[in-house]
């Protein structure tokens, strides 16, 4: 059995960069040739992408979880990683994506319409990008970003060019099944349509598709019944068509008041996207009348008897009978008609480019706060501190020294000097918090020290070549080199 989901959350995860590679060129009679680590490849990005033979969110019901493939290490001999491919998420049309707070972040209308979901994280660079003067044989790489993590919500609001309103058991399905090739649960009980039916009509000349909305009742607008579940779906049509059960014996109910409940159900629905494709209001759609069931002979007298009032609104009536086919001709030819004059009138929506608003920073890309849980601490916030903390190896004293340096040159020591910071004083970047020490001298005023090494930094735990050398003298029972004096040269 099938099943019509138009209202899914999902989780996209962005592909990882790859990490960029530290290597040392190296070749006959040339052991060190410069660094040659190449970079790491991008990871990939998740995108939405309108496809016209997809109708249902239903597949994002079972899968939620969608994740893009991770961007590849770089290599020695100067090879950059590969890029991580990107995934494409087949959307149907007329998909309105939203975050978790409700906002609307794009609105994909047309084939072929793309949205980013998720950015792919960018690859670090290997030692090779980050030589300088000062540095001249780096022996670090910056690491890979993580790719974007989001939870977002999928709406599907039907692209149709009529929509049938109207109380349960009014005969929407029945006339959806006779106008068009759809096949709707038809059953003589209320609310026996759960999802929107959409159907392909066809005229001389003209095709238009029309949408059997579950029935609606008053309160709708509120949450009543099934009303905000599907209302939505009368944001996109053109026309809106009120299919009035003419035989009903309901005490209470007869034509005109059905008409002004839904009327002021539609009005007090506050649409999410309020000028959608120029369409206005809901409240300023064309209206058609469709008195159904005229078949029944009580039903006809009592069409009689409104529909000179409904004329003088100004909505065209047409008296029918999905049973019987009566006046569905006439029904049909005119509702063409009708979406012939909004096409005329309205032009056909285009794809949709992708707009990239970037947040505005300001000039000096970061803040400085004082740490509201650690007396005398501080927490840095901006995009590049926090970028280059997710970069860093801090394993790597040279690395750290990089990285100590980066934040020096952007102003943020200086800041922290400006704040009264005290030398030792609790700082927090991103997800890690350090005891912040004044890195000076900085930049080309560092003495060059071993591959992976800082003289800046008081910790070192990398065993140097000499002490190497000097155990593996002590595994062989060779004499210490500092006793024998002449370190083992024979």
């Amino acid at each position: 059995m099938s099943r019509f989901v138009d209202r899914v959350t999902i989780h996209v995860a962005a592909g990882n960069g790859g990490h960029g590679c530290s290597s040392v060129h190296r070749e006959k009679f040339k052991p060190l040739g410069g660094p040659d680590g190449g970079n790491g490849g991008n990871g990939g990005s998740v995108r939405l992408v309108v496809d016209p033979q997809v109708h249902t969110l239903l597949d994002f019901h079972f899968r939620p979880h969608a994740k893009a493939s991770n961007g590849k290490p770089g290599a020695g001999d100067n090879r950059d990683g590969a890029t991580g491919d990107d995934l494409v998420l087949q959307v149907p049309d007329g998909t309105v994506v939203l975050d978790g707070d409700g906002k609307i972040l794009a609105d994909l209308v047309g084939d072929g319409t793309t949205f980013e979901a998720a950015q792919g994280g960018r690859g670090g660079l290997g030692n090779a990008s980050l030589a300088s003067k000062a540095r001249k044989a780096p022996g670090f790489a910056l690491l890979g970003e993580e790719g974007q993590h989001r939870d977002l919500v999928l709406e599907l609001k039907s692209v149709a060019d009529v929509g049938l309103v109207g109380f349960p058991s009014a005969g929407k399905s029945s006339l959806v099944s006779v106008l068009s090739a759809a096949k709707p649960k038809i059953a003589d009980y209320p609310f026996t349509t759960l999802a929107p039916n959409l159907g392909v009509v066809q005229t001389a000349g003209e095709v238009f598709t029309i949408a059997d909305v579950p029935g609606l009742i008053p309160g709708a607008s509120t949450g009543r019944g099934l009303g905000l579940e599907f209302l939505r779906h009368l944001e996109r049509c053109a026309v809106l068509a009120h299919v009035v059960d003419c035989a009903t014996l309901e005490p209470g109910r007869d034509p005109i008041s059905d008409i002004d409940a839904l009327e002021a159900e539609l009005a007090a629905y506050q649409p999410a996207l309020d000028t959608d494709h120029s369409l206005g209001d809901l409240a300023e759609r064309p209206r058609v009348v469709i008195l159904n069931k005229v078949d029944v002979p009580d039903a006809a007298d009592l069409a009689d008897l409104v529909e000179p009032e409904l004329a003088q609104r100004g909505w065209p009536v047409f008296r029918i009978s999905a049973v019987t086919h009566q006046g569905l001709k006439e029904l049909t030819f005119a509702l063409a008609k009708m979406v012939v004059d909004y096409r005329e009138s309205h032009p056909k929506p285009q794809p949709r480019r992708q707009v990239i608003r970037p947040k505005a920073v300001d000039e000096a890309g970061f803040s400085v706060t004082p740490d509201p849980a650690v007396e005398g601490g501080f927490i840095v916030r901006g995009t590049r501190p926090e970028r280059w903390i997710a970069q860093t190896q801090f394993d790597n004293d040279e690395a750290v020294g990089y990285l100590a340096d980066r934040l020096n040159r952007l102003g943020v020591e200086d800041e922290l000097v400006r704040l009264g910071a005290e030398p030792g004083a609790p700082v927090t970047i991103g997800d890690v918090s350090f005891d912040w020490e004044p890195m000076t001298p900085m930049g080309d005023d560092v003495p060059v020290t071993g591959r992976g090494t800082d003289i800046r930094l008081d910790r070192n735990e990398r065993i140097g070549a000499a002490e190497r050398k000097q155990a593996r003298r002590l595994r062989r029972g060779m004499p210490d080199s500092d006793e024998d004096g002449e370190q083992g040269v024979r």
